[in-house]
């Protein structure tokens, strides 16, 4: 529903769903504030009409009304009215733009008088295909791969909660949910929890994380009600985005103050006690020559909700190594299983190992440790707020000067190498712009992150076991009570087999394990008093001393003070610009940019202990041709972009496209292009250890890593010969080559078609390596497993 408060323009959005009272009263307080707010606006030497449909007089909302060649003009309000400042006087040509209706140049002859626009719809059912279409050809300059767009009402009319959910909608994208404020949007390649391979921006800065080299989702990002349009090249398109828009770029654009004005709100509320409001303020101010130089916004946001529990308690590994002709494995086994949403229990002891274990320990087999439920590790209650003002000043008609801060600070969960605690997470945006669309630019910005509170809840829950007894003393409790207590019961059972004896000295394994099987519940009652015994210290969710221990860990700093929170202020600093010239005979568009991460982790994440000081700077320089041939029927573009990482070699990122109009409905076009990806900072200086395996970054290559299937193989032969040893390469960037073609048209009056079809091959792809590193002493191995970045 859409409500218009006078004297000025504000939309007022409201999603109901299932609104409490608190609810209730919250709407009415934003509502009381949207009207004390609201001031008239006045101005000399305005333009102000109406647009309407030509074919019904019905008001059109949203559409763009500028002066024509100048981004000088404002949007029409719910009536449809719209209302901006001249830069000149009459008579001016104003230039009209709505999604559905033929583009329409109108003269204004005087000020003195209410203009009356209409606008016709286009002929066509599918006519706005077109739109999309010359909207890909606008895109083509900057990617030679499939474009997908949503406008600012498709944003507004998405079926989805938002408008970042909405994104899963359009073609060619994957949307994952690792939780309620954590959503991931994927392109072209490899589906993740971590989409280190797309780039996301908005106004053309990169919104990652410093840290974690990539977007959390929509956290740092844009508010609805400031949102324009979001634009997404899926492919490979480094050739103008840079090293990390290795499978596709996401790009927003934000609502220029000069354009949109006035005061706008919106509220949704649902299940889950999810509430999220937010409000967008633009004012512009005129000089004493009545020209429109200077303008500002400020937005907020927040949004509060109750997460998804993760309950998924199936097992999170079947273990098949167990010797008998019936194994407990999985939830059947009376010792235990590793559940997927409960931590600790990954630790397990084998005692079925032997024939003698299995002689003297009857029916003890594989035994796990009792861990914690996720629910009972994690906060559940995902916040987020966003805060941003941004200062417009024009030098010139045609040239912006733009002073930009963002904050965003909230709790959510992320799906990492494990999961992972986000919360009092705070992130610090700065960006300081000249620029003249569509010529040049030049941009700055700075991001600052810290971690707040977050930690790791699956090393917490080892921490909690480890507080109380470590795991061999568990096991010793666990084995000694079952030795002494079950396995005469066990013996003692009709049918078990005599002890192996004179003459034969030979065991009934066969009937060992059918005596087993039909007593399983007798086995699940012993096991589980075995574990009583062996947790008898257990610190039980719920309790004052749980609550104790889990806050001094959460509290203290991994590899520090002997805690699980992560220690992270990490920041980087990024420089860029660019200059299209346009001679007679092309359009030719040079730039670079610089960027320098400054990781600031204390040991927490990387290896920046001991005084160790991490920086990473990479840069990159690009130009691109663009030729019209045959009246611009054809459009060929050729880009060349070369980056160096400190790291790493120069490498070349070339891309080739052409694009050939049939006629204004059908288009066909053909690409080869090519990516880089950087390796990540993870990939790069990770050092943090998980209790079971030590992982790690990797720019100075490992030697004599012994794999994990020789290693299991040895510990029950004993002899060394059975190790395999391998070397891992010094971490190198990943690279794509694409060739693509497509094509979009209507076929009669009613069938539109968007085919394309694409071949990727991907080298030096990054991924993980697993390896025991160590001594054997006495034939017991002395060292660490390791899981190593490295490249396929």
């Amino acid at each position: 529903m859409f409500y218009l408060l006078q004297p000025a323009t504000i939309y007022y959005m409201i999603y109901l769903s299932k609104l409490t009272k608190t609810k209730s009263l919250f709407f009415l307080c934003i509502a009381v504030c949207l009207i004390c707010f609201v001031q008239p606006a006045h101005a000399q030497g305005t333009v102000e009409g109406t647009v309407v449909d030509a074919a019904t007089s019905t008001p059109l909302v949203g559409a763009r009304v500028l002066v024509k060649g100048k981004r000088i003009g404002a949007m029409t309000d719910p009536q449809g009215n719209f209302r901006f400042n001249s830069p000149a006087p009459p008579p001016i040509e104003l230039e009209i733009t709505y999604f559905g209706y033929d583009t329409l140049v109108y003269t204004v002859t005087s000020f003195d008088k209410k203009q009356k626009i209409e606008l016709n719809e286009t002929t066509l059912v599918l006519e706005e295909v077109e739109i999309t279409a010359s909207a890909q050809a606008e895109a083509q300059k900057r990617s030679p791969l499939t474009v997908e767009s949503m406008s600012i009402n498709a944003i507004k009319e998405t079926p989805a909660a938002n408008f970042y959910e909405g994104l899963g909608h359009l073609k060619g994208v994957d949307l994952n949910s690792a939780s309620f404020g954590f959503k991931v949007v994927n392109t072209r390649g490899f589906n993740s929890t971590q989409p280190v391979r797309s780039l996301q921006l908005i106004d053309g800065v990169d919104n990652q994380s410093p840290g974690l080299n990539f977007s959390l989702g929509n956290f740092l990002g844009a508010s609805e009600l400031d949102l324009e349009s979001v634009t997404l090249v899926v492919g490979a398109s480094s050739a103008f985005y840079g090293p990390n828009a290795f499978n596709g770029v996401i790009s927003m654009k934000t609502k220029n103050p000069f354009i949109h004005r006035g005061l706008s709100a919106s509220i949704k509320v649902g299940e889950r006690n999810w509430v999220e409001g937010a409000i967008r303020y633009a004012k512009v101010f005129t000089n004493k020559k009545g020209e429109e130089r200077f303008a500002f916004k400020l937005n907020a946001f927040f949004l509060r909700a109750d997460d998804w529990e993760a309950d998924n308690f199936d097992e999170a590994y079947r273990d098949t190594t167990q010797l008998g002709a019936i194994p407990f494995v999985g939830i059947d086994n009376p010792g235990g299983y590793d559940a997927v949403n409960r931590y600790g229990d990954e630790i397990s002891f084998n005692a079925a190992a032997t024939g003698n274990d299995r002689i003297n320990l009857p029916g003890l087999k594989r035994f796990y440790r009792t861990g914690y439920k996720e629910a009972d590790l994690l906060d559940y209650n995902t916040s987020n707020v966003k805060l941003s003002a941004s200062l417009h000043y024009k030098l010139r008609p045609t040239v912006e000067l733009t002073v930009a801060s963002n904050y965003s600070q909230g709790t959510t969960v992320f799906q990492g190498i494990n999961r992972v605690s986000l919360k009092d997470i705070q992130f610090f945006q700065h960006k300081l712009e000249v620029k003249q669309e569509g010529k040049w630019f030049v941009r700055a910005y700075a991001t600052h992150e810290d971690a707040g509170k977050s930690y790791d809840p699956v090393f917490t829950a080892f921490r909690l076991q480890n507080l109380t007894v470590n795991n061999l003393v568990w096991r010793s409790r666990y084995r000694d009570y079952y030795r002494n207590n079950i396995t005469p019961r066990v013996q003692a059972l009709e049918g078990y087999p005599p002890p192996p004896g004179p003459p034969s000295f030979i065991f009934d394994f066969a009937q060992q394990e059918a005596v087993l099987a039909q007593n399983r519940g007798l086995l699940q009652q012993w096991h589980q008093e075995a574990r009583q015994a062996a947790d008898i210290d257990f610190l039980q969710p719920g309790t004052a001393a749980f609550q104790a221990a889990f806050d001094s860990i959460t509290s203290r700093i991994t590899s520090t003070e002997g805690g699980t929170r992560f220690f992270d202020k990490s920041a980087l600093y990024h420089l860029h610009a660019e200059y299209i010239f346009k001679p007679k005979f092309a359009e030719i568009t040079v730039g670079g940019n610089g960027r320098l991460y400054t990781p600031h982790t204390s040991g927490s994440i990387f290896s920046d202990t001991n005084g160790v000081k991490i920086t990473n700077f990479e840069y990159g320089l690009y130009a691109g041709l663009k030729k019209g041939l045959a009246e611009d029927r054809i459009t060929l573009t050729a880009t060349l972009r070369m980056d160096k990482n400190q790291n790493f070699d120069y490498l070349l990122s070339p891309a080739l496209t052409g694009v050939f109009t049939i006629n204004e409905r059908n288009t066909l076009r053909a690409s080869l292009s090519s990516a880089i990806r950087n390796p990540t900072l993870a990939d790069q200086y990770l050092y943090y250890d998980i209790g079971g395996a030590l992982l790690l970054g990797n720019i100075t290559g490992y030697k004599d890593l012994v794999t994990l299937e020789s290693l299991g193989v040895y510990f029950s032969s004993l002899n060394q010969a059975d190790l395999v040893y391998f070397d891992v390469d010094r971490i190198q960037p990943e690279k794509v080559i694409t060739g693509e073609i497509g094509y979009r048209g209507m076929l009669g009056q009613r069938v539109y078609i968007d085919a394309g079809y694409y071949y990727s091959r991907y080298t030096d792809f990054i991924g993980l390596r697993f390896g025991y590193s160590g001594t054997f002493n006495f034939g017991i191995p002395v060292g660490r497993v390791f899981r190593v970045a490295s490249n396929a």
